[in-house]
């Protein structure tokens, strides 16, 4: 059995490229374990949008991180920070390997890096909420550009939770959000880093299959399921690819075909997005997922 130094692997990228099959089988080698680090996943009873591997498909693999909120409960990387951590420190503590897989680059860092947290004001937020009903979410990422452009780069412009939220550390800290991002060094516990990406076109074709199969499967319907848990009043979970566009379906905005072909655009513009922030990490060794050997190739990269 090909046994690495007991050190984490982190396997990232962008979303379709093959990562938890990769994650089951390193952990499976390595006699390892594996901690989540998409931040849908997080939540309970979100399996087929967030494409969760069922659990008779885990192979006995232990996950962390796994279904843990429910869907009414708002995602916190501060907290995930806490509880990933110690659960890649029990994983070592034990003597196995831990395998952090996932396309939540935020998510991953806060495990790897330094990564630092700032306070929160519920007044402060909840009076820019209101201004970004009032105004529109447009003039507030105008706000956050002047203020922060670093931020405002890494946010997508329609994505209000996060603009307010870089806005409110600007009036909590008078420093830019960016400015608790973490620098460029070696990564926590000497982890290494793979990254896994496959050609524009082969990916694009992938994201729609998928998309395809999660409504055959039953999007609708889970959605539907989810509805009854508090889907509607989470702040993360309604926001969820595919969930959002199904909510819409419901509130007669989009037919049922209109959904699934927004849920596919919208896919593929994560995906560019996915790529951007990972190519940046320069600590990552990058796989083509589709090629030969991948799994040998890994093996061989892995101290």
């Amino acid at each position: 059995m090909t046994t690495p130094a007991q050190t984490p692997v982190a396997i990232v990228g962008p979303t379709a490229t093959g990562k938890s099959d990769l994650a089951i089988e390193l952990a499976a080698r390595f006699e390892g374990e594996i901690v989540n680090a998409d931040a849908m996943q997080l939540y309970r009873g979100m399996d087929i949008g967030t494409a969760k591997v069922p659990p008779e498909q885990r192979r006995g693999i232990r996950h962390h991180q796994l279904d843990v909120l429910e869907v009414s409960e708002t995602a916190s990387v501060a907290a995930y920070q806490r509880h990933a951590r110690a659960a890649v420190e029990s994983v070592l503590a034990a003597g196995r390997v831990p395998v952090i897989v996932g396309g939540s680059g935020l998510y991953v860092r806060a495990i790897l890096d330094e990564l630092e947290f700032p306070g929160t004001d519920p007044a402060i937020r909840e009076r820019l909420h209101a201004q970004a009903d009032r105004e529109g979410t447009p003039a507030m990422y105008e706000r956050l550009r002047t203020y922060d452009p670093v931020s405002a780069a890494e946010i997508l412009p329609s994505n209000t939770r996060r603009i307010v939220r870089a806005l409110e550390v600007f009036e909590l800290t008078g420093r830019p959000f960016s400015a608790s991002m973490p620098k460029p060094g070696p990564a926590r516990y000497g982890a290494t880093l793979i990254g896994l990406d496959r050609e524009v076109d082969e990916l694009d074709e992938r994201v729609d299959a998928r998309v395809g199969h999660m409504f055959a499967a039953g999007l609708v319907e889970e959605t539907g399921e989810l509805c009854t848990q508090g889907l509607r009043e989470g702040l993360t979970a309604s926001r969820a690819l595919g969930y959002r566009q199904v909510l819409e379906y419901f509130d007669g905005t989009r037919t049922l075909d209109e959904a699934r072909e927004e849920t596919a655009r919208a896919t593929r513009r994560f995906v560019r997005r996915q790529r951007s922030w990972f190519r940046r990490d320069k600590r990552v060794r990058w796989f083509d997922a589709g090629s030969a050997g991948l799994l040998e190739r890994v093996l061989d990269s892995v101290p």
